[in-house]
């Protein structure tokens, strides 16, 4: 089954493995291993919080609990040591979930051997979605969490575990796995740790040799002398080829399945994964298929994209579902009422056969566009292995029902299949429910819910590409006046979200309350208008501020508010790169804008259109870029309506509808946001389509000059 430059990047062996279940066994696991680090610690990650919190009751004898005074406690008590942390380059739009990055100034800053850089070395909109973790060469964690202030929890999921904070906040209870492997499984991951590094920073690093061994006595091996693959998702990019060993391993295992199917995973809306469990469902042989996914898709964006895709997928699978084999579940935990458990396991077991533990979500995303890292264990003719996998099932179902991994196995026998054993232990609190009804989100959305989860790389990055080729500007300004602005803008940036009460209203609940106060308020349109500004300068999300804008002024007016508000600000922050020097702009903007600094010269408004559609950067940081390159008002202020006016008809209309229905399903307007998506499609087609014409006369023109 697992065959490398098929579906797997390297097959190797572990002497141990074992399946770390919820956060605070990951957390334990992995503070003890990296107490016993000698040379390396390797951590890749989506996100790294330096405030997470590895321990409550449980931490050793003078060890520091949180995770960024730990990692400095390790290198001040072992010389020798180098730890390199590499994290997802985000964009802005996470920053209020993010921990300031100490490049900055601000919070934690690391001490000597802790190298800290950010990945961007990917294609625009995709990401870094590894979760590796190499200690030593020797001992190595893969899987679904990360290093993050929001993922420690016990497999009893309190509804309120008074522990389970984020900074001041609580969160929802968490459910994830990862697998901990050693031997040539953990120095593979090494191998693929190193190269992401030196793809992001250009440096090499060697391997470690004779590292000891880091594994924690307190981590008790699932398996012994067990295969183990390594699959990975990269895009093209860059010249390389793209990687697609998740999918296809995927797709594999789902045809090769004869009694069960187990799944766990955060999201579900892989259309190709979707296309092999439909196949299934429609055969005979169809073995029977669980799924366990979240109760619900939360969140403002996440609910009306990911949730929209969801339920169609899975209304496309029940139809297929001609032997009713299909069983899909959301766990549920006492005093949660209407709240989720968040599912953000990324597991499948087979069998008995193969079980796989990773980063990889079932969505489009993490088959194409994103990079991820999958494990897989094979039993391999091993009756212990096989042993092990079901155990592993049966540990996961023990936790989900309240029960035993003695109890879940006994049922598995009495009652002879995995659905019967679950629907005879239902009767509990905590307890496995029938996800009867998906999200119920309009098909009219479905759409815009595609653009959130794409499944390669768009030609989005060619067309920046054509409009930004390399080239730099010259030195112009006044440098100390540009540092003192910019000081001031950075501390704007952060110190708003980070040490005042603006972050407790960036929740839809809280924008009805401000409509009805614009309303109230004769100022009002102007505080709207102003209100753009300082979300340009904060990060706020400004989606929010059209919506309360529609919901207290209606569809016509919220819209020229909210264009209004928009121009406003980004002629604001244009104003403010012209003063700042242009080699601060290039130092802060990065390489890929530095490349815009010609072009929008010599092709302003093309320009500015296109990287308003197609956004390489926040929106503050393009703005003073084009100011720095000193193009044209007009053209800047034309680009600039021309190319938000798309998305802020959208938010416009899906806004004020999204609102209704959460109110009252059956006020939601669905002829409405039909017809608005539909001239949104269409104006984005024909714009792209003028764009490309002009670009290629543009290109001729050059062509026959030269």
């Amino acid at each position: 089954m697992l065959l490398e430059g098929k579906n797997c990047w390297r097959r190797t062996r572990a002497d141990r493995a074992a399946f770390v279940v919820d956060g605070a066994a990951y957390f334990d696991a992995f503070a003890r291993a990296a107490l016993r680090a000698q040379r390396s610690i390797l951590i890749v990650g989506w996100d790294f919080n330096s405030r997470a919190r590895l321990w409550y009751d449980e931490a050793p004898p003078g060890v520091p609990p949180i995770l960024g005074d730990f990692l400095d406690f390790l290198v001040k008590r072992k010389r020798g040591l180098q730890i390199h942390i590499l994290d997802w380059d985000f964009p802005m739009i996470y920053a209020i979930d993010r921990e300031t990055p100490p490049i900055f100034g601000l919070g934690w800053q690391p001490r000597r051997h802790i190298h800290l850089r950010f990945d961007r070395n990917f294609p625009t909109g995709g990401s870094q979605h590894q979760k590796v973790i190499v200690i030593d060469d020797a001992v190595a964690f893969s899987g679904g969490m990360d290093l993050a202030a929001d993922r420690w929890d016990t497999p009893q999921h309190q509804a309120d575990d008074p522990r389970r904070l984020r900074g001041d906040m609580p969160y929802p209870p968490v459910h994830d796995v990862m697998i901990a492997v050693d031997g040539d499984a953990a120095r593979a991951l090494g191998d693929l740790a190193r190269e992401r590094w030196r793809r992001a920073t250009g440096e090499k690093l060697a391997p470690v040799r004779n590292g000891g061994d880091p594994w924690p006595d307190e981590l008790v091996p699932d398996l012994s002398q067990v295969a183990v693959a390594i699959s990975r998702t990269e895009p093209a990019y860059d010249g390389r080829p793209e990687v697609r060993e998740v999918e296809a391993l995927y797709v594999d295992m789902l045809s090769s399945a004869k009694r069960l199917i187990y799944i766990e995973n955060q999201y579900f809306t892989s259309s190709r994964i979707g296309a092999a469990l439909e196949a299934r469902l429609r055969s005979e042989d169809c073995p029977e298929i669980v799924i366990v996914l979240r109760r619900s898709s939360d969140g403002w964006l996440e609910g009306p994209t990911m949730g929209t895709l969801r339920a169609q997928l899975l209304a496309r699978l029940r139809r297929a579902d001609r032997f009713g084999r299909l069983h899909v579940y959301y766990p549920v935990v006492p005093d949660l009422g209407n709240r989720s458990i968040n599912v953000h396991a990324k597991l499948c077991i087979v069998d008995d056969e193969l079980a796989r533990v990773g980063s990889a979500n079932l969505n489009n995303r993490s088959m194409g566009f994103d990079t991820e890292c999958d494990l897989t264990v094979e039993a391999d003719g091993s009756d212990a292995a096989r042993c092990a996998i079901a155990g592993f099932r049966n540990r996961l179902l023990a936790e989900h029902l309240d029960a035993s991994a003695a109890e879940v196995a006994a049922a598995f026998e009495r009652e002879g299949s995995a659905v019967a054993a679950i629907s005879a232990m239902a009767h509990r609190e905590r307890r496995l429910v029938p996800l009867a009804q998906s999200d119920e989100w309009p098909v009219s959305l479905a759409p815009i819910a595609e653009l959130a989860d794409l499944e390669s790389p768009v030609a989005a990055e060619q067309l920046i590409t054509r409009f930004a080729p390399d080239g730099t500007a010259a030195r112009s300004g006044h440098p100390l006046a540009g540092w003192l602005l910019a000081l001031l803008v950075l501390t704007g940036l952060f110190a708003a979200w980070r040490w005042t009460p603006l972050s407790d209203y960036v929740t839809p609940e809280a924008v009805n309350t401000w409509a009805t106060l614009l309303v109230n308020e004769p100022a009002g349109p102007f505080f709207v208008i102003a209100a753009y500004t300082l979300a340009t300068l904060t990060m706020f999300p400004r989606p929010l501020i059209t919506l309360a804008a529609v919901l207290a002024y209606g569809p016509l007016l919220g819209f020229a508010y909210a264009m209004t508000g928009m121009l406003a600000a980004a002629l604001l922050t244009y104003s403010a790169g012209r003063w700042l020097s242009r080699d601060l702009i290039r130092r802060v903007a990065g390489r890929r804008l530095n490349r815009l600094s010609r072009e929008l010269r010599r092709r302003g408004l093309l320009s500015v259109i296109a990287i308003r559609l197609v956004p390489v950067a926040p929106f503050i940081v393009v703005n003073m870029v084009a100011g720095a390159a000193h193009i044209r008002v007009s053209h800047y202020v034309l680009g600039t309506a021309i190319g938000i006016l798309p998305g802020t008809l959208v938010a416009t209309v899906f806004g004020g509808q999204l609102h209704s229905a959460l109110r009252d399903p059956g006020d939601i307007n669905y002829g409405l946001i039909a017809i608005s998506v539909s001239a949104v499609v269409l104006a984005f087609f024909a714009l792209r389509r003028w764009l490309r014409r002009r670009i290629d006369a543009d290109g001729k023109a050059l062509a026959d000059a030269s």
